[in-house]
């Protein structure tokens, strides 16, 4: 048994990943949640402003929101990403034996599933999510051009510090998967440049037309409101 594992000691580290990624969630999860749970409150009540995008999604649902809420979202967007990557590894290298060391290495790397486990909640995620969606899908029409658009603009209506972290992810990927292997014509740079431009706009709208137009009170007052527990101001502490 000693020897098997001296061998090939990638099951006993993949092993160890999920075990010690059950235990950061368990950890996470007696932490005041804090600015991911502040998310899920704010909305477009006030009018548009930025990072309210899943808070407004969550308002359509539910008028107000439980701290559970916050963990279930993150736990099944970390779920789903954790699928979608696994799918990715299994088309780019395949699933066999002689893949396992990389699959460890990559899975359990501390930059990446390890990481949104630590951040839970946070918004980040979502961006590592789409642009693995952009990798699985045929890139070889303008419509993935306008998708992979699309998806930043949702991503910096999530948060806009996407625009420095996954949207350029995004470009990478839209350069290298379409128009390296398509060649540059006039149809899909034109469609690059028009679904370009908006993307600025929006950034630019969220930075100027995006903050918050009511007094600090009222804003924390309408939180409160949207709290299931609204005498929890601890977890407003740094609303």
């Amino acid at each position: 048994m000693k020897s098997s594992v001296r061998r090939n000691p990638w099951r006993l580290m993949l092993a160890v990943n999920v075990i010690v990624t059950i235990g950061v969630f368990l950890h996470k999860i007696t932490l005041p949640p804090y600015v991911p749970y502040i998310h899920l409150l704010v909305d477009y009540h006030f009018g548009f402003i930025k990072r309210a995008l899943i808070g407004e999604i969550v308002s359509l649902l539910s008028a107000e929101v439980p701290v559970w809420l916050m963990f279930a979202l993150a736990g099944a967007a970390w779920l789903v990403t954790l699928a979608l990557f696994v799918e990715l590894f299994r088309k780019t290298f395949g699933v066999d034996e002689k893949q396992l060391p990389l699959f460890a290495l990559m899975a359990g790397s501390p930059f990446f599933l390890k990481n949104f486990m630590h951040t839970l909640g946070h918004f980040d995620i979502y961006g590592c999510a789409l642009a693995i969606c952009l990798l699985l899908i045929p890139a070889r029409s303008v419509v993935f051009v306008l998708l992979a658009a699309v998806f930043s603009v949702v991503l910096v209506l999530i948060h806009h510090i996407h625009l420095l972290m996954y949207v350029p992810t995004i470009f990478v990927i839209v350069m290298i998967r379409h128009y390296l292997v398509e060649a540059a014509s006039r149809l899909n740079v034109a469609v690059g440049i028009a679904a370009t431009l908006p993307l600025g706009a929006l950034f630019g709208a969220a930075q100027i037309l995006g903050t918050m137009p009511v007094p600090e009170a009222e804003f924390v007052h309408y939180l409160q409101g949207r709290m299931v527990e609204p005498s929890r101001t601890d977890l407003l502490s740094f609303s």
